[in-house]
């Protein structure tokens, strides 16, 4: 399982030393390229405006869209949440609309600058640790959006296909139960089992050269 991480803003080493935790493989993402062979994708929190103009610049606001229509998994966090909503208000602001949700940007604010919470989540039975830095409100969920947790009646976990965002920051707590999920999904997708197909493939063809010669 190879993941890649948008490594522009946002505590990205953190990400990346959770999934090595949980022995998954993670690559930092800059260019299109660097997307090459990833089943995964976390984007991490920062400035949005900031990340979005990166990934326009770089060709990586389409690339993201494919990878996702091919199967790949996403999760945002924070940041990575606002450019997979749909909508997008305080201000409004384009995003990659893959996920069927409205965020409100920095709508905590300062109530919630650097905050620990537990709250209620499928992920387990005991409350989930969540780190909250400036972050944005879920103010709707669509129809086809799985709710995961919630804090303070407000939805701060989602999922919708292979799309999956936090308002809170995961790396930064002692909980794994989230990433663990993330991975759950890329060892379900369709991408993954397609790589995964395609490496088979290409050792038989090794096996057959090698018998052959």
């Amino acid at each position: 399982m190879k993941i890649g991480i948008l490594a522009v803003q946002g505590d990205f080493a953190a990400h990346a030393a959770r999934l090595s935790e949980l022995g998954a493989e993670s690559v930092e993402v800059r260019t299109v390229a660097d997307l090459e062979g990833c089943d995964g994708l976390i984007l991490p929190g920062g400035e949005s405006t900031t990340q979005l103009q990166f990934l326009k610049e770089e060709g990586l606001f389409e690339a993201l869209k494919k990878f996702a229509v091919q199967g790949g998994v996403l999760f945002g966090t924070c940041a990575g949440a606002i450019l997979l909503a749909t909508e997008v208000n305080n201000p409004a602001q384009a995003s990659l609309s893959l996920l069927d949700i409205t965020v409100l940007r920095n709508a905590y604010g300062r109530q919630m600058a650097s905050d620990v919470f537990f709250g209620s989540s499928k992920l387990t039975d005991a409350p989930l640790e969540m780190v909250f830095i400036r972050a944005p409100v879920i103010g709707r969920v669509g129809l086809g959006v799985e709710v995961l947790a919630e804090y303070a009646g407000k939805p701060v976990l989602v999922k919708q296909g292979n799309v999956m965002a936090a308002t809170f920051h995961p790396e930064l707590s002692q909980d794994t139960a989230v990433h663990r999920r993330f991975l759950d999904l890329v060892e379900a997708s369709p991408k993954k089992s397609a790589s995964v197909g395609e490496r088979g493939l290409g050792m038989s063809g090794q096996e057959t050269a090698v018998r052959s010669s």
